[in-house]
């Protein structure tokens, strides 16, 4: 009989030795993306709090882009708004009926969409909406070298390119914070009382006795922040796009996913903040 001369399969440990090496690389690259957007963040408030005194704020970029992430983002935070307004009294009005707590659907309504549901929808739009479209306009102008060519004439893109764009998005935001704030309430206020389930004054009560100025003021906050945060994302990304086209596309996927990742990140950090640190209010 013929001795086997079969080689055995390499040891496992050359695979993972390249898996954990991927992996190590992976969280390097991640850090580096992650110390470049809070740079950039840092630069564009510099520039836009050091160019407002000064008096060379770009206000023109400012309104045009303000007036664009509008005309993008508007008419789906409606279209958002009132069927997530809707999902949150059905449900709400559900369980307050089954528990016998009726009356106090406005405060759990209310509440719930002005603390959390708001801004979230602000936060999703703002990312998926505004930010592909920064991320895009952006990616298109670095792989045409236009960013280049400002570079080399001596603009600095952060100051005339991503600090108009950030005020704006902030600007934006808060005002798209309010739209989806009165059209849920509007909505699920039309829901519960239209349905005979509660009376106006009763829901409005509720909502009244429970309710605080500090729950706005989270809110706009809030919406504050997740528009600074997902404009940097957007930008950052579409200034590193490279390879045509398609590295525009990939450039405005990663800017959408990490976008909604770290504002929901974000969300959890802040709302547990203020629970923790405002006393709520007792009817």
């Amino acid at each position: 009989m013929s001795a086997d001369t079969s080689v055995p399969p390499r040891a496992a440990p050359g695979r993972l030795a390249r898996t954990v090496t991927g992996l190590r690389a992976s969280g390097n690259a991640g850090l580096e993306t992650f110390g470049e957007m809070i740079l950039l963040g840092i630069g564009s408030l510099r520039f836009a709090v050091v160019d407002v005194l000064r008096g060379r704020f770009a206000w023109r970029e400012y309104v045009e882009q303000a007036w664009f992430m509008t005309r993008v983002a508007l008419l789906p935070t409606i279209l958002v708004a009132i069927p997530f307004g809707v999902i949150v009294a059905v449900q709400v009005g559900a369980v307050a009926s089954q528990i016998g707590a009726v009356s106090f659907s406005g405060a759990v309504n209310g509440i719930g969409v002005l603390r959390q549901g708001a801004p979230l929808v602000t936060s999703l739009l703002m990312a998926g909406a505004v930010g592909s479209a920064i991320c895009a306009q952006i990616g298109s102008q670095t792989v045409r070298e236009e960013i280049d060519a400002m570079r080399v004439m001596g603009l600095d893109p952060t100051q005339r390119i991503v600090a108009p764009r950030m005020v704006a998005a902030v600007t934006v935001g808060l005002l798209l914070n309010v739209v989806v704030a009165a059209t849920a309430m509007t909505t699920g206020y039309a829901l519960n009382v239209g349905s005979g389930d509660v009376s106006s004054g009763t829901y409005i009560g509720s909502f009244t006795s429970f309710a605080q100025p500090s729950d706005l003021l989270l809110a706009e906050a809030k919406a504050a922040i997740f528009g600074f945060i997902a404009t940097i994302v957007a930008c950052h990304k579409g200034l590193s796009a490279q390879g045509g086209p398609k590295g525009v596309a990939d450039a405005v996927n990663a800017s959408v996913v990490i976008s909604v990742i770290a504002l929901a990140v974000v969300n959890v950090v802040i709302t547990q903040g203020y629970v923790m640190l405002v006393p709520q209010r007792m009817a």
